[in-house]
């Protein structure tokens, strides 16, 4: 059996060098929790010592084993609410569907992506489309 590697894999690990720990110039703090029930939540935050502009999001991730479910929302200091909603191996081992959803709390502007990959041995496949009010785009 081999491993699969998609697209946004490889690089990960070279990016992960300079975006964990090598903030100068910058104030960095995160924290993670989790209840006796499950729900897990992190805050993340940093400032620039130079400018001085703070940024800093709330996560809240819950999972529904039984069902194969994830519900994760993200609130950050811009007033961007994001909400995930993702089935995983349910349908069919192998098979992740996910809701992927944005709402602009200051404008009301409002999007979502829906997402499908598929995995299986040495073979893997996924595809997005973005659900915005000026029409639908499939991404392959």
């Amino acid at each position: 059996m081999c491993n699969t590697l998609t697209y946004c894999d490889p690089g990960k690990a070279a990016k992960d060098i300079f975006n964990k720990g090598y903030g100068f110039g910058m104030v960095k703090i995160d924290l993670k929790t989790k209840s006796y029930s499950g729900m897990e939540f992190s805050t993340s935050g940093h400032a620039y010592t130079d400018t001085g502009k703070a940024l800093g999001n709330l996560e809240t991730k819950y999972k529904v084993c039984n069902y194969g479910l994830t519900f994760t929302q993200i609130w950050n200091t811009d007033n961007i609410l994001g909400t995930e909603i993702s089935l995983e191996n349910k349908l069919a081992e192998g098979l992740k569907l996910t809701l992927d959803t944005i709402f602009v709390l200051n404008t009301g502007k409002k999007s979502g992506k829906l997402k499908a990959s598929y995995k299986w041995d040495c073979f893997s496949v996924g595809s997005n489309v973005d659900t915005d009010f000026s029409g639908p785009t499939i991404y392959d």
